[in-house]
């Protein structure tokens, strides 16, 4: 299933999640490539929140999801249901996610919400 998103292949036609994941690492690379020291600091922060702590990995990514709605990132949105996939999340934690996620985000959350929703279904079944 492909979500209604505004990404779409070179052929015309909506972009599946999988393809989006790919496309962002290779935009990311070029970037990294381009800023290599912003995206190494950027990088460190990255593992620095992830590891130890009082929160597991899977909790951490479901705040970074959850930020990512509301901030209606969509790369985010995949690279981080890509993780808690790898969690062994399931659609129910997911949807408990998504609704704080549209208590703080309204709307817009709400309609970003439905595309974590479609990321989470294709990406599941994969």
């Amino acid at each position: 299933m492909v979500s209604a998103g505004t990404e779409t292949s070179m052929e015309g036609t909506p972009m599946s999640w999988p393809d989006k994941i790919d496309t962002t690492r290779q935009e990311l690379r070029a970037l990294n490539a381009l800023i290599p020291d912003t995206a190494r600091a950027f990088g460190g922060l990255g593992k620095a929140v992830k590891e130890g702590g009082t929160l597991d990995f899977k909790v951490k990514e479901f705040v970074a999801l959850g930020i990512a709605v509301a901030t209606k990132c969509e790369p985010c949105i995949a690279l981080h249901m890509e993780a808690l996939i790898r969690t062994g999340a399931t659609r129910e934690e997911v949807g408990d996610v998504l609704s704080m996620s549209i208590q703080m985000g309204g709307g817009p959350a709400m309609m970003y919400a439905a595309k974590a929703l479609a990321c989470f279904d294709e990406l599941a079944e994969n």
